[in-house]
């Protein structure tokens, strides 16, 4: 009996792993483990913080969120979750719960829902018990000192500022504000600077006080559930969960209940057309019913069993019909399950319709398509082979599951707890227990036009919206659905012939029997096939013992990148081939076979995995399509407007615009997004797509990786399938995978970009160093310096100097070329890209002065850490999967590669790790900082005066360089040309870290 607090306990074996549960009033915990993806090579290369492991974790959830938020204090549960971290009466250091994870190979996050919040970490098993008893302690007595207050609120302000040119985010705040008044629904659920620092202040309300009295209130242990999992015996994590948890305080008061709040949405302004302005480039329709809660229903899963049919892509389904009229690239259906979407208030019904220009021009037509579909459901009533067929499918996949990483195992779990009965928290949000037509016909009715909400998204709505949603500053406008739809959808309108319910799927697997071996069983991929034409490479699985199997190829071409307008013709391709797989492929896809084609920089990908009983079926289909390409005009027309849209949106976000200049700089014969969007709007034809085709598919290497429940002399019947379909001829010469690098010159250079958003406040800054050529032994050391940067990075650019939400040092590996960066993202509201610049410079200042007094217990320890990581098991064979495909299609083979670094790694001195950051810092540094800068008050038009966030105007054609001003003019070398930059520098050897 733990004091003031109900216990029970109770546990079960899957998995042959244990999990089991004890309630503290409501909280639970669970055990059980888990491993890590190590990726490491080039196709850029990001390594922020250190890749998931088998590792102990922990999750924790509050069964109170944003809904229990103080009309005068609007994101105030979100703020708490924020400053609870920020230390506590017993481990009172305010970054101390980060720095021990980081020290220990781990890691931590939190997010707020409607109604619950919940936290969670993972650590090394060592580590495990301290980790909790210091995670505990932020809910047993956090600090939240007042001068921690006033930083933490310039964190939250700026992930709000981040989350402003998010179309999704946007499109949910103006939703919400629908909402009948008086309704949570209707909160600003963020919070941001006004809200919880300026206008509190005006008001006389101290934030501090409420803060207390909020988590006082909230925090209880009675609404908690926690799950925790760890190779530690039950009875060693029964008895640490009690000595630890047992001090969270219980107040014994109810939990605040908004189940009688029903119906947030039928009010006259729900049943309306809303013409919307969004961020990106994009036509879409999103069609939204507001329904009772279905959360009872989750046996039965009524709004799973209608969204499988809406969101059907085969013959007879929605959006096989837009398609062939060229009116719809896309649509979803269906319920999120997040919180905003599904509460004790409501559930949502909604389907996103991704337009074309003309389905934008008949998106009528469209809306009363979907209610057609509809229509003919409720006629036929729900049919009980479809739900035995999605019953079926999700069994098979709960049945042959792959573990998943346990922070994410852990934070899905905590939640369960707090929706189902003990027997159903592993299986209620997956499965499909009994059929009862009934339920599903309730919630199916339901879905009548006249009780519809439409949202139209497009840019041409611009200057038809004059209304302003408050927080986000959405433009839309509010219009009665047009009369003769409105009339029309109220009579029995006909049914369309064309539509009609999905055929029985043939891809459903029934085999699941596991294979023999054909040949020796090794350790690491072999190749078995080698000829001028293409190699594989294979391994059968022997480890995870599942009926899956994982199918990579890689269609290799110089082709590709000898101009921006083949690197978009080869877009094109892709996509014309996605589009024309979409609706054949389909039914393999709902059976849980997975495939994905992607335009690498080099060569098409192509992706296939799932049960191996039909997964021959699949591939055989893509390169079937592969080898018979073709396209109709509109079908071209269609997937060129949209590639406009999807080069545009790339361009405008400040982070993915920083990724593109900086590889352009250097990476030497790369075409920029900008060369591409070039390209594009210049013109392309279909006649040029055609003869681009024929000749990317005359002359090829292909390279393969099988791995899983296959045979070998399966595996070689996928190569041979390719060569003999595509009857493609050999290279003339091998082709390097890769960019030629160039050598940046000694000295700090500086490109200085506008961002191409004005309505952005977003500034992006990324400070790198290049090192070169480099070693593996170098590599491992690199990854070494920036896993004792990422804490003090945090500590002092976010959490002390509050720069801006996203804050960390990274490796990089650029086409074999090795570095670090540290980047920040920041606002032009308040700060000027070239005073975060300036922070970083005396961030690593202060780190180099840092790892010289470090003890070399600490350096041990960091050093442990990160062989830790390296030598955990994957947890699933997916991971170690990805982990040979890097090395295959990078073409670097060192399938052992993690073996090496630790090998490296426990050669490590403490004064090694010392003279590389100071020769990377020394007089011959080769430094580049890459700055997108957002607008704001901070920041200065060409003539001087303060750049203004208002307008939604964009111009990606070209880049404009904006000069250094005097803080960084003395120091650095501005880059206003960066062709006329990079045509002047010496080009590295190809390199590959593999020795």
């Amino acid at each position: 009996m733990l004091e003031g607090n109900d216990i029970w306990v109770g546990w079960l074996v899957s998995f042959s792993f244990f999990f089991f549960f004890f309630f503290l009033s409501v909280s639970a915990f669970s055990l059980r483990s888990a491993p890590v993806q190590h990726l490491a090579g080039w196709q850029e290369e990001e390594q922020q913080g250190e890749t998931d492991t088998v590792l102990s974790a922990a999750a924790l959830c509050v069964g109170v969120g944003s809904f229990a938020d103080p009309d005068d204090l609007p994101g105030l549960a979100h703020f708490l979750e924020h400053m609870v971290f920020m230390g506590s009466l017993k481990y009172p250091d305010e970054n101390g719960f980060d720095a021990f994870l980081k020290k220990h190979g781990g890691s931590d996050n939190a997010s707020t829902d409607c109604e619950r919040t919940v936290f969670q970490f993972d650590v090394q098993r060592k580590y495990f018990k301290e980790a909790l008893d210091r995670w505990a302690q932020f809910f047993i007595h956090p600090l939240m000192i007042r001068d921690a207050i006033d930083r933490e609120v310039e964190a939250v302000d700026s992930e709000y500022q981040l989350a402003r040119p998010s179309d999704a985010n946007r499109k949910e705040m103006l939703f919400g504000s629908l909402a009948r008044p008086g309704h949570p629904m209707g909160k600003f659920f963020w919070g941001n600077a006004e809200t919880l620092k300026h206008e509190p202040k005006r008001n006389n309300i101290d934030t501090h006080a409420r803060l207390r009295e909020f988590w006082m209130r909230y925090y209880s242990a009675h609404y908690m559930t926690l799950v925790v999992q760890s190779k530690e015996t039950l009875d060693t994590l029964e008895k640490w969960v009690t000595e630890i948890f047992s001090q969270i305080p219980n107040n014994g008061l109810p939990k605040p209940n908004f189940g009688h709040l029903t119906d947030p949405f039928d009010t006259p302004a729900f049943n309306k057309l809303y013409r919307v302005v969004p961020i990106r480039k994009i036509h879409a329709l999103t069609i939204t019913w507001a329904l009772p809660p279905q959360q009872q229903h989750y046996r039965v899963k009524p709004l799973h069993y209608i969204s499988w049919l809406v969101g059907h892509e085969g013959k007879g389904s929605i959006l096989s019909y837009l398609r062939k009229k060229c009116w719809a690239l896309a649509l979803f259906g269906g319920n999120g399950e997040t919180g905003f979407e599904q509460n004790s208030t409501y559930s949502v019904f909604s389907i996103s319709i991704t337009l074309t220009d003309e389905g934008y021009e008949h998106f009528y037509e469209v809306a009363h398509t979907v209610f057609q579909y509809l229509k003919m459901l409720q006629k036929l009533g729900p049919e009980k082979r479809i739900f035995e067929e999605i019953q079926k499918i999700e069994d098979n996949e709960f049945h042959y599951q792959e573990q998943t990483d346990p922070v994410e195992y852990v934070e899905n779990m905590c939640e369960n707890m707090q929706l189902y009965p003990l027997q159903d928290f592993l299986t209620g949000d997956q499965l499909l227990f009994e059929y009862k037509p009934e339920v599903i016909a309730e919630a199916l009715n339901q879905l009548l036009p006249q009780k519809a909400n439409l949202v139209l998204l497009s840019g041409a709505n611009e200057r038809k919206c004059d209304l302003k949603e408050k927080w986000f500053g959405t433009p839309y406008s509010m219009e009665d659905v047009e009369n003769s739809w409105a009339e029309l959808w109220k009579t029995n309108f006909e049914l369309n012939p064309d539509l009609h319910l999905p055929a029985e799927n043939k891809y459903i697997a029934t085999d699941f029997m596991l294979k023999a071996f054909d040949c020796p069983e090794t350790e690491y991929p072999v190749k078995i096939v080698n000829t001028p034409q293409g190699c594989l490479w294979y391994k059968k699985d022997n480890k995870f013992k599942i009926p899956k199997a994982y199918i990579r190829f890689h269609l290799i071409s110089p082709l590709i990148q000898k101009s921006a307008a083949n690197v978009v013709l080869f877009d094109i391709f892709v996509n014309i081939l996605t589009h024309n797989l979409a609706e054949p492929a389909y039914e393999a896809d709902v059976a849980q076979l997975e495939y994905k084609l992607v335009a690498g920089e080099h060569g098409l990908i192509i992706r296939v995995k799932g049960f191996n009983h039909k997964l021959p079926l699949l591939f055989q289909l893509i390169i079937d399509y592969l080898a018979e390409f073709s396209s109709t005009p509109a079908v071209f027309t269609m997937i060129t407007e949209q590639l406009k849209k999807t080069y545009f949106n790339i361009l405008i976000k400040p982070e993915t615009l920083a990724k593109d200049v900086r590889l352009l700089i250097l990476e030497y014969a790369r075409w920029s997004m900008i060369d591409k969007y070039r390209a594009l709007m210049d013109g392309l034809s279909l006649e040029s797509l055609l003869s681009f085709v024929k000749e990317f598919k005359s002359q090829l290497f292909v390279e393969g990786l099988v791995q899983g429940n296959v045979t070998s002399t399966e595996s070689v019947d996928f190569l041979k399938y390719v060569v003999d379909k595509l009857k493609f001829m050999p290279l003339e010469q091998e082709m390097p995978v890769q960019f030629q690098v160039v050598e940046l010159p000694s000295g700090h250079h500086l490109c200085k970009v506008r961002a191409l958003n004005k309505g952005d406040a977003n500034s992006e800054v990324t400070v790198y160093y290049q090192s070169g050529t480099r070693s593996l032994k170098e590599y491992t050391l690199m990854e070494l310096l920036v896993m004792h940067m990422e804490e003090p990075c945090f500590d002092f650019l976010r959490t002390k100097q509050t720069l801006g939400y996203h804050v960390y040092p990274t490796c990089r590996n650029t086409s074999g070329i090795l570095g670090f960066s540290v980047t920040v993202g920041t606002q032009a509201t308040k700060y000027n890209s070239e005073v975060v610049d300036k922070k970083i410079e005396e961030f690593l200042s202060n780190f180099e002065e840092k790892i010289e007094n470090l003890t070399e217990d600490a350096f041990n320890t960091q050093v442990t850490a990160l062989i830790k990581l390296k030598e955990c098991e994957d947890t699933h064979l997916g991971e170690e999967v990805d982990r040979n495909w890097n090395e295959v299609v990078t073409q670097q083979y060192l399938f052992d590669r993690l073996a090496h670094e630790i090998e490296a790694l426990k050669s490590f001195s403490k004064s090694d790790l010392v003279n590389w950051f100071k020769a990377h810092r020394g007089p011959g540094s080769k430094m580049l900082s890459v700055h997108v800068v957002g607008f704001g008050k901070h920041e200065l038009e060409e003539d001087g005066s303060p750049s203004g966030e208002d307008s939604h105007s964009c111009e990606v054609m070209q880049l404009t360089y904006l000069p250094t001003s005097p803080l960084l003019v003395e120091s650095t070398i501005p880059i206003t040309d960066i062709r006329a930059f990079t045509s002047k520098l010496n080009l590295l050897p190809y390199h590959k870290i593999v020795k």
